[in-house]
């Protein structure tokens, strides 16, 4: 079967595909409470996520690795699509591969029913652990409690799937991971239920290629994914003329990235493009205090009707503020 639907999805053969060892640890879990789906996972290997993790929202989410087949992924996803349970689905595709001793596998589908593999041959230590519609497994551990450490942290984590994720990746560092170290880290998180676009299905999509603490990295991703949402929403909200929505969605943003200037910025535009001028000044102020290269581009905006330009709009206190930093960077004022 494993083969045949291969064919189907233009994935080459089995025996085709190389052996290569993706030794790591990873975790495969639905949310009950939202319904997300989402898939975590750390190696000691350039890159994991472009392989390991596979999600698709109403469907389900596999997690691939040891000495790796990533046809798991999407045939994993087009039998769960086509309504079989995740123990199902990884059954038949274990019993179509040869290979299947070296294989680790983890699966969670849209229902919350989860399958996880080891194989016999997989490099020591290795396991996995199966809990309420979550499944976690690792190899090539430095120690065989890597993942109950996983399975602890997650059911005791708090707040969304994402961060319930991240938990459980952090207890299996603390524990001592990957007996080689780490490089890379990855986190697909999707909804649900599918929506009428692909694109407005997936909640949080990360990658750390390459990193010396590549969790570290992908916690300060995290915390950028959610700023920018933030700043999304206070858009949304400021079109609908919902100011004091807009106002907090923006603080908010801020506060979880105050090192990004231009979240600041945007904010500023189109909070006075809808009117809360006096709030607006103050942010372009502290924008403009911190990066000049930000002041010429009002004018730029202006230019092609993305900031008022009419001379009838009380752009006063914009100008002076505009004036004031080009003053100071003039005089070489340090940013």
């Amino acid at each position: 079967m494993v083969a045949l639907l291969a064919l189907l999805l233009g994935l080459p053969p089995a025996a085709a595909r190389p052996l290569r060892p993706v030794a790591t640890y990873s975790i495969v879990a639905r949310d009950p409470a939202t319904g997300e789906l989402g898939v975590a996972v750390q190696s000691h290997w350039f890159s994991v996520g472009s392989n390991v993790s596979w999600a698709e929202a109403g469907v389900g989410a596999v997690a691939t690795q040891s000495f790796i087949d990533p046809a798991y992924g999407p045939l994993g996803l087009q039998l769960m699509r086509a309504g079989r349970a995740a123990p199902d689905t990884l059954k038949a595709l274990l019993a179509g591969d040869a290979q299947r001793d070296v294989r680790q596998v983890g699966m969670v589908d849209a229902q919350g029913r989860a399958a996880t593999h080891t194989g016999a041959l997989c490099i020591p230590a290795a396991g996995g652990q199966e809990g309420k519609e979550y499944v976690v497994q690792a190899n090539l551990m430095d120690k065989p409690s890597v993942w109950p450490a996983m399975a602890k942290a997650y059911e005791a984590a708090k707040g969304d799937l994402a961060l319930r994720l991240l938990a459980a990746l952090d207890a299996a560092e603390a524990e001592g991971g990957d007996i080689r170290g780490r490089q890379s880290a990855a986190m697909v998180v999707v909804k649900g239920e599918k929506g009428a676009h692909p694109w407005d299905n997936v909640v949080v999509n990360l990658r750390v290629e390459d990193h010396d603490h590549p969790l570290v990295e992908l916690r300060r991703l995290l915390r950028l994914r959610r700023a920018y949402n933030l700043e999304d929403q206070g858009d949304a909200f400021t079109t609908a003329k919902k100011s004091a929505e807009a106002a907090k969605a923006y603080a908010e943003a801020m506060k979880l990235a105050p090192d990004v200037v231009e979240l600041q910025f945007w904010a500023a535009v189109t909070m006075y493009w809808n009117g809360n001028r006096e709030e607006s000044r103050k942010v372009f102020k502290q924008v403009f205090a911190r990066e000049a290269r930000w002041v010429p581009l009002i004018e730029r905006l202006s230019k092609v009707g993305l900031f008022p330009a009419d001379p009838n709009v009380d752009t006063k206190a914009i100008a002076a503020a505009v004036a004031e930093v080009q003053a100071l960077a003039t005089k070489g004022a340090p940013w």
